[in-house]
């Protein structure tokens, strides 16, 4: 039996997608800590911020007073699932110039195989980086890639230089890059399984 073919996995996961998307478009915006979300007089919750705000402590889930406590010179957005919908489409357009093959996790995260696709470059990797070019330029948005040799452990590298990175895992490396790893950086794991 033929061994089978080698599988290159991308994991194509948006740098804080729906806060970027509205410095992007908004440059008074830039440097300042930002937050998607419910209002923070109310009972409103955080759906996405950017680096600048994340680095007060604040994260999604997180109750938007609560955030507000914690950098009170955050600009709160209400959240514009239109826009970020129609910006999606056009980077998942994007990654479907490289390959037919695309598993959608999300709005911002996206799973595209170029194991059999690997057209003009000629590795995954290349691949890899044309695409964080392409975003970069074309959508004026970072994206952070992993590449691997199955899902998870593109999904693992993803994370693993954000933003803005680019984490290759080779088939031999594998055991060496997860091995060290703590298990909650295992995606699906649930605090009970932890």
């Amino acid at each position: 039996m033929p061994d089978a073919p080698l599988r290159r996995i991308l994991h194509c996961d948006m740098d804080c997608f729906y806060a970027a998307v509205h410095v992007r478009d908004d440059p008074s915006l830039e440097g300042r800590p930002v937050v998607v979300g419910g209002d923070p007089s109310g009972r409103g919750v955080v759906a996405a911020a950017n680096y600048e705000a994340r680095r007060y402590g604040i994260h999604s889930a997180l109750p938007a007073a609560q955030a507000r406590r914690l950098c009170p010179d955050t600009v709160f957005l209400k959240p514009d699932f239109r826009l970020y919908r129609e910006e999606s489409q056009a980077i998942f357009a994007i990654y479907g110039d490289y390959t037919p093959i695309i598993q959608t996790l999300s709005p911002d995260e996206a799973l595209p195989d170029v194991s059999e696709h690997l057209g003009e470059f000629g590795s995954a990797t290349a691949n890899a980086v044309d695409i964080r070019r392409r975003v970069r330029e074309e959508r004026r948005l970072t994206v952070s890639v992993g590449v691997g040799p199955n899902k998870l452990v593109a999904k693992i590298a993803s994370d693993y230089d954000k933003p803005d990175g680019l984490t290759v895992v080779r088939p031999s490396e594998v055991e060496a890059f997860v091995a060290p790893l703590p298990v909650r950086r295992l995606h699906g794991l649930g605090p009970a399984t932890k």
